[in-house]
């Protein structure tokens, strides 16, 4: 009989007290900084459209390609109990693929558009099943087999295109980049939704989530109870795939052109960032998706906060970096272990007190 693993968008609120709570906190500061920040306001976009305008806006959909990664790198570390610092890399080969589809066709329909899209994560994928034959079959440590892609795969995305940056352009890759007509809220916000969904049915529908905490959290036992880890580990590399397939997709649509250089320039820092603040432990084990999507709009509304204040992009890293660390910090293992001893304490003294008062 199939076990049907816990849902992953229920459940208790301990794994996503650190990004609820850093949320809260830029909220609250943004708020006291500057009451009008999270206003959201109706325009109208180039194409005379009616679209939705904002800071929070902004953050939700500049946050789109991140959430995304987030959610295949969280299944990554669960899995293997370590990062994939090639998914930037590895979105622009996936892009400069999708380019090259669409540049080598007469004209860019919606037949060439989904033609491009499948290569794309054809590519992402194979480059996925790569990092991770390397992780599961040949035992390499994630972050070591993963630094072979991550120093070559932009060179590969410099060769697929002949070294040129081409621009494409269409009614369809603007829509998707930007905004559907008719529908006011960013078409990037809405494809991690589609996503996030999901994800939420194959664990639903499968063992997925049950077999891939198994094996990050004992391997051996996993095996002993039936559990190939070596296909849950290629499998979780595989599904990373299609995930940078979509980033990198997203991030083409958006900007039209494709420049391997650039292209999701550092996100893998971010997305292992947002994995780590949506509580999700980096060793493996237990994890929770909608932690890491957290996370990824945490980076963001961090990133859009400290430019509103006029710091200058040059020290902005230096800033998230210092709040990055002490979010990462408080949500450690030792943090929470010495918390829970105090709460534990604390209730157990209470007692005591109410006792001696009535004697």
């Amino acid at each position: 009989m199939k076990n049907k693993s816990k849902n992953i968008f229920k459940g208790g609120l301990g794994q996503l007290t650190i990004p609820i709570i850093a949320i809260c906190l830029l909220v609250i500061f943004n708020l006291i900084r500057d009451p009008s920040f999270f206003s959201i306001g109706i325009t109208h976009n180039n194409d005379g459209n009616i679209v939705l305008a904002g800071n929070l806006i902004s953050i939700i959909n500049a946050a789109s390609e991140l959430a995304v990664l987030a959610m295949g790198m969280t299944l990554v570390t669960a899995a293997s109990g370590g990062q994939d610092i090639s998914v930037g890399a590895a979105a622009a080969i996936a892009g400069s693929a999708f380019v090259k589809v669409l540049k080598s066709g007469s004209g860019i329909t919606g037949g060439t558009v989904l033609l491009a899209f499948l290569v794309a994560c054809v590519v992402a994928m194979l480059f996925g099943a790569f990092n991770g034959t390397l992780v599961a079959v040949f035992k390499i440590q994630p972050m070591i087999a993963t630094l072979i892609l991550y120093t070559c795969g932009r060179s590969i995305a410099y060769w697929i295109n002949g070294g040129a940056t081409p621009t494409v352009s269409g009614s369809i890759l603007t829509a998707i980049g930007s905004f559907i007509p008719g529908i006011p809220i960013p078409t990037p916000v809405i494809i991690v939704i589609v996503v996030a969904i999901i994800f939420r049915l194959v664990f639903h529908f499968t063992s997925l989530e049950l077999f891939t905490q198994s094996v990050g959290i004992n391997g051996s036992a996993a095996r002993l109870n039936g559990i190939n880890s070596t296909w849950i580990k290629l499998l979780s590399f595989i599904i990373l795939g299609l995930c940078v397939a979509v980033a990198g997709v997203i991030s083409v649509c958006r900007l039209g052109l494709i420049n391997h250089e650039t292209i999701l320039l550092d996100v893998e820092m971010d997305a292992i960032l947002a994995v780590a603040i949506g509580g999700n432990s980096l060793g493996g084990g237990k994890f929770k998706i909608s932690g890491s999507i957290i996370g990824a709009y945490v980076i963001h509304m961090l990133t859009i906060t400290l430019y509103a204040m006029k710091v200058s992009s040059t020290d902005v890293k230096a800033y998230k970096a210092i709040v990055i660390i002490l979010l990462v910090v408080i949500g450690s293992p030792v943090i929470k272990s010495r918390f829970t001893k105090l709460m534990t304490r604390l209730k157990n003294k209470k007692p005591e007190a109410s006792l001696k008062g009535a004697l």
